[in-house]
């Protein structure tokens, strides 16, 4: 939601969080905890129909950032349950109730992130927070603003992450299931994971509207955006344009093309690189170890359209 000058400051601060080095070092941690999850998930598929989303696509990006940001383990549940509830501000026509919702769990995710944020301050780590603060108070003398600005990047770090990239993995695994032949081929040929990644992205988008602020005036097909002035890009139609597309509604994993799910430009999402690595890791042990499985009844949807989610997918293995 941020503009230069105020979001190059911030985007400087944050660094390149994911660089090559340090998915490499967080991938060996990723397929354990990604075996983990499978081993579970298989022994309540011995006993019939088991839930992929609640046992494994809303488990691993939770305990991926969890890890990362060094919060305990007991708290992952609680995080997961509040940025459920938190993005239902950032939806079209959100209800009453929804906002309501929201309002307490960012309140409650508030309080969460800046008890984190003075902990950190009290007792630094070689954790991301600790880091931020380091970056943080270099530029910046007020450090009630500093310790905002960490809370800030902390809150959005678990936002991003945790919603989209559960989304990724359960759509994944969704499409791939609907599309036997495909998983099949993919299964011989896994070095086309990343591209069947890709697809999946442009075919379900873990989000469907984004928001961005002009930063000038200026024309969009003939439309007259003013300075500060909100524009929602609506993803999910633009990845299904016949005109940009061929065959949009088609689900197809050789295909090759660019998408917008990672946004572009200088709001390119940060967390790219680790939501990939997450569902490569995912869908290569998947792949070898589960063969045979099927969805077992249709899926339930969360009513939203800006942030997509599956709360539930039956799977069974025949």
């Amino acid at each position: 939601m941020l503009n230069p000058p105020h979001h190059t400051r911030v985007r400087r601060a944050v660094g390149n969080v994911f660089d090559r080095k340090s998915l490499a070092e967080m991938k060996t941690s990723v397929e354990r905890t990604t075996s983990r999850l499978l081993d579970h998930f298989e022994e309540e598929l011995a006993d019939g129909p088991a839930d992929f989303c609640a046992l494994v696509s809303e488990e691993l990006p939770v305990i991926t950032i969890g890890e990362w940001l060094q919060v305990p383990p007991a708290d992952y549940a609680l995080l997961r349950s509040l940025t459920h509830d938190q993005v239902y501000t950032q939806e079209l026509f959100p209800t009453p109730s929804q906002l309501a919702l929201s309002d307490e769990s960012s309140r409650q995710l508030r309080q969460y992130f800046t008890a984190l944020v003075k902990e950190r301050r009290r007792k630094p780590g070689d954790d991301p927070v600790s880091a931020w603060l380091r970056v943080w108070d270099a530029q910046e003398p007020d450090r009630e603003a500093a310790d905002e600005a960490v809370y800030s990047l902390a809150l959005f770090m678990v936002l991003a992450a945790l919603e989209t990239t559960s989304h990724v993995l359960s759509s994944a695994v969704r499409l791939l299931l609907e599309h036997p032949r495909q998983m099949n081929w993919l299964r011989v040929h896994p070095e086309q994971i990343p591209d069947a990644i890709d697809e999946v992205l442009r075919y379900d988008a873990p989000i469907h509207m984004i928001s961005r602020v002009a930063p000038e005036d200026t024309d969009i097909a003939g439309v007259t955006v003013r300075k500060n002035e909100m524009v929602q890009l609506m993803v999910g139609a633009a990845h299904h344009d016949p005109n940009h597309f061929a065959s949009p509604e088609v689900f197809d994993i050789r295909r090759r093309a660019s998408h917008l799910s990672f946004g572009g430009g200088i709001h390119f999402c940060l967390g790219n690189a680790l939501a990939r690595m997450e569902a490569d890791c995912l869908l290569t042990a998947l792949l070898e170890r589960l063969p045979g499985l099927r969805i077992s009844a249709p899926p339930l949807w969360e009513p939203r359209v800006a942030f997509r989610r599956l709360i539930t997918l039956p799977v069974v293995r025949v």
